[in-house]
């Protein structure tokens, strides 16, 4: 009996293109301020290397890129391996690093360096080996991946990414909790920036509408407390409501489908914990649990207990449901005032870079999930099951 084939993965090409989109967000975030010095892309490699500069920086620089060297030797197996495939992905991580490196002499807030390009490279490098080593056992006879066949879906590399990813969403500071994908006012201050005062001015009127129509009905325009307070049990609520059912959707019935969900959501309150220990005081680490909060907790709880034992299919569109009215909610909702003191004290300084992908994985990650329930069940009308 002939062993069977290696087989490629999947989730890890979908994980290599997520990476690629953050190192892109992060090493051009703001992505304001855009600027001509009069100087060649490729100049920051013949100027001398920096005077001031840290082990920090040296090592986040260095730890930033290897997932990028062990994704692409990942993604490469098993049609390029050992040395192929470490050669490939130190010349396509070379190439990542130095376009970074050349389009950031066009942003003010950002400096290019050679010495962020040595340092990546030497990320990219070692991710690279580790990735050789450990490829044949974790993508061919690793117990892992005799895991995930188990428990999850076939074909369920993207849900399975989008989920790693949730915890890491919670990351960036958001003025409730689970209110990712809040678009609309960064959306307004590009456009206002293209198009000017022209713009600005439209803007301004067009917000001014609600405000005067709920003056002659006799509401009160500005959000009381109680009405912060329910929005935010709102957002909770729907946001984890549909990333849990995003989970069952692409777990298998002998699956242990309690345990994962705990070690899901435990996972997102935790690093939400830790980031706001690390970015703000460690006295803030749980600031986040708030009466809206607390409140959304409870209701996703309680929703959740029936709604995980309902058919995939209903799943599926439940959680459609609960994403689309987070979305909803959190782009049409006002700033909350406390938030936004908070954010206008917090200093980024040397986690910029960081913060910029945390940002990036918070804004689109309801968006990709949305998109990949709807393409699941739009392929569940042309087929009688269509996993995630």
């Amino acid at each position: 009996m002939t062993a069977a084939a290696p087989q490629s993965s999947p989730l890890a090409r979908i994980a290599l293109l997520a990476y690629l989109f953050l190192i892109v967000y992060a090493s051009l975030f703001p992505f304001t301020g855009w600027r001509d010095v009069g100087l060649e892309p490729w100049d920051y490699l013949s100027a001398p290397l920096p005077k001031y500069w840290t082990k920090f920086d040296v090592l986040i620089n260095i730890a930033g890129y290897i997932p990028l060297g062990m994704l692409v030797v990942y993604a490469l197996h098993p049609w390029a391996r050992k040395a192929a495939a470490v050669a490939i992905a130190i010349l396509a991580g070379g190439l990542v690093s130095g376009t970074m490196e050349a389009v950031q002499q066009y942003l003010p807030s950002r400096v290019s360096s050679v010495l962020d390009l040595y340092t990546n490279f030497g990320g990219v490098c070692i991710g690279a080996l580790l990735a050789a080593a450990s490829s044949a056992a974790l993508l061919e006879r690793g117990r892992l991946r005799l895991l995930l066949r188990q428990w999850f879906q076939h074909d369920a590399s993207g849900g399975m990414i989008l989920l790693a990813l949730w915890p890491l969403a919670q990351i960036f500071p958001q003025g409730y909790l689970f209110g990712h994908g809040q678009i609309v006012p960064i959306l307004a201050d590009w456009l206002s920036e293209l198009l000017s005062d022209w713009l600005s001015d439209w803007h301004s009127d067009l917000l001014s509408v609600p405000i005067q129509l709920e003056t002659l009905l006799g509401i009160n325009p500005e959000p009381s407390l109680e009405r912060y307070w329910l929005l935010e049990t709102l957002i909770t609520a729907s946001g984890l409501c549909g990333a849990v059912l995003l989970l069952h959707c692409v777990l298998r019935k002998g699956a242990p489908k309690i345990a994962l969900t705990l070690i899901l959501v435990g996972a997102a309150l935790a690093t939400k914990s830790l980031a706001n220990a690390l970015l703000f005081a460690p006295e803030n680490a749980f600031a986040w649990l708030t009466a809206g909060a607390r409140g959304g907790l409870l209701v996703a709880a309680l929703m959740l207990s029936g709604l995980i034992y309902v058919q995939p299919a209903v799943q599926k569109r439940l959680a459609l449901l609960m994403l689309t009215i987070s979305l909803l909610a959190v782009n049409s909702v006002p700033a909350n005032p406390y938030f936004v003191a908070t954010l206008q004290a917090w200093v980024q300084g040397k986690f910029l870079n960081f913060n910029g992908a945390a940002h990036f994985l918070s804004l689109l990650w309801p968006f990709l999930a949305l998109w990949l329930l709807w393409r699941a069940l739009r392929c569940a009308r042309h087929q009688h099951k269509q996993p995630l």
